[in-house]
Order: structure tokens, then C-alpha cells, then sequence
């Protein structure tokens, strides 16, 4: 037995930790939270000044005009601008989970050649999405509670792209390789189509969240 393939025996048959049964409960819940938020995020968006004009769109506002009029004690507490960076603050724990559960799954995958570097890279990917979201929604420092909000996203732009497309190159090596679950390589695999999909009926946050079921469909299964 080599030395590669003493290293993969040992990562595959490495026991999972209670600090990882905690990451990967925590990685299954964060998507369903992530639905919901995603959710008021959008229809705060929509009430905002840069956001109104999401509405012209007719299916956008098919759904975001009834639903904003039926949820509009969660939208209306605070100015629009407030409401609308405060719902993107509770992105962050959505992220951290799944870029967590990204390094637990990746500790206890063996792989070799394509695959082992999209492991070691992507994680880190995650890791930078985490940072990209903190820097857009938990320093705006200017009077506006949106001052820095486009400075920022323009910024780290190349992470979101970099999450996207990074995550699809992930699933489609997973999917060769035999991954499993095969609903995490799928889910990941269609990860940058679905993102332009969703684009084009909620906002932008949304984006995320088929990547946050991927990771929590592979915690479901490491807790099982």
C-alpha cells in the first residue's frame, strides 16, 4: 500500500467528532432558516430606493406585491434601508455553517488528482464568501445605513462569482467521482445555472442557498 492510499484509508476511516455532528446539525438547519430569510431579505430589498425597481418586473412583483402586503409588520419597523441590512445580517450564520460543514465533508472525503484540488480550494472559497458578506452588511460605518453597501459588493464581487462557478466545477467532479450524497454533487453541479435562475425572480442573496442545502444534505447524512 502506498503512501496515497494509506493517507485516503486513514481520512475515510477517520471517526466523526461531536463538534462535528454540532457543525453538521447546525450546516441541515441553516438552508430552512435561509429560505425564510431569503425570503423578507428580497421584499425588504423591494421597498429600498436601489431595490424598488426590481418590481418592474413582472415576475417579480407577481409574487413580492401580495406577499410584501401580507408581511408588512416585518417590513415596516424600521426605514426601509434599515430593515433591508439588518435581514442581510442574518446571512452570515448561513454562510458560516455550510463553509464549515464544506471542511468537515472535505476532511472525510479521499480524493485524488482534480478532485483533492477542487477540496482544498473550495472550502477557503467559502471562507472569503463569509468575509464578502460580513464586509457588505456588518461595516456600514456612514450615516446611511447602506453607505457602503455598493462599494463593498463591487469589491467582492469576484468572491460571489468565484462561490458560484467554484461550487459547479465542485459538483461536477463529485458527480464523476461517485460522491455521496449525490443530492450534495447535484445540488452543487447546478449551482451556477440555478444561480442565474434565481436572479431573475428574488434578489441576489438567494443565490446561495441551493449551495447551503448542498452542505446540508451532506451533514444530514454524516449525522446519520
Amino acid at each position: 500500500m502506498d503512501t496515497t492510499t494509506r493517507t485516503s484509508t486513514a481520512t475515510a476511516a477517520a471517526p466523526v467528532t461531536d463538534r462535528e455532528r454540532l457543525v453538521a446539525r447546525l450546516a441541515w438547519l441553516a438552508p430552512w432558516f435561509g429560505v425564510v430569510l431569503g425570503f423578507l431579505h428580497a421584499l425588504s430589498r423591494y421597498r429600498t430606493a436601489d431595490g424598488r425597481g426590481d418590481l418592474d418586473s413582472g415576475i417579480v412583483s407577481a409574487w413580492a406585491d401580495p406577499a410584501g402586503d401580507l408581511l408588512s409588520p416585518l417590513l415596516t419597523w424600521a426605514d426601509p434601508d434599515v430593515v433591508y441590512a439588518t435581514y442581510g445580517k442574518l446571512w452570515l450564520p448561513v454562510f458560516v455553517a455550510f463553509t464549515a460543514m464544506a471542511f468537515v465533508a472535505r476532511r472525510h472525503r479521499p480524493a485524488r488528482g482534480f478532485e483533492r484540488f477542487a477540496w482544498r480550494v473550495m472550502p477557503w472559497v467559502y471562507v472569503g464568501a463569509c468575509l464578502s458578506v460580513a464586509g457588505e452588511y456588518w461595516t456600514q460605518w456612514t450615516a446611511d445605513p447602506n453607505g457602503l453597501l455598493d462599494a463593498v459588493f463591487l469589491v467582492s464581487l469576484p468572491l460571489v462569482l468565484l462561490t458560484i462557478v467554484g461550487s459547479s466545477v465542485l459538483g461536477t467532479t463529485l458527480l464523476v467521482t461517485g460522491y455521496r450524497p449525490r443530492a450534495t454533487a447535484a445540488l452543487l453541479t447546478v449551482a451556477f445555472p440555478a444561480a442565474l435562475l434565481i436572479g431573475t425572480v428574488t434578489s441576489m442573496g438567494n443565490i446561495v442557498l441551493p449551495i447551503a442545502f448542498a452542505w446540508g444534505i451532506a451533514g444530514r447524512r454524516l449525522t446519520r
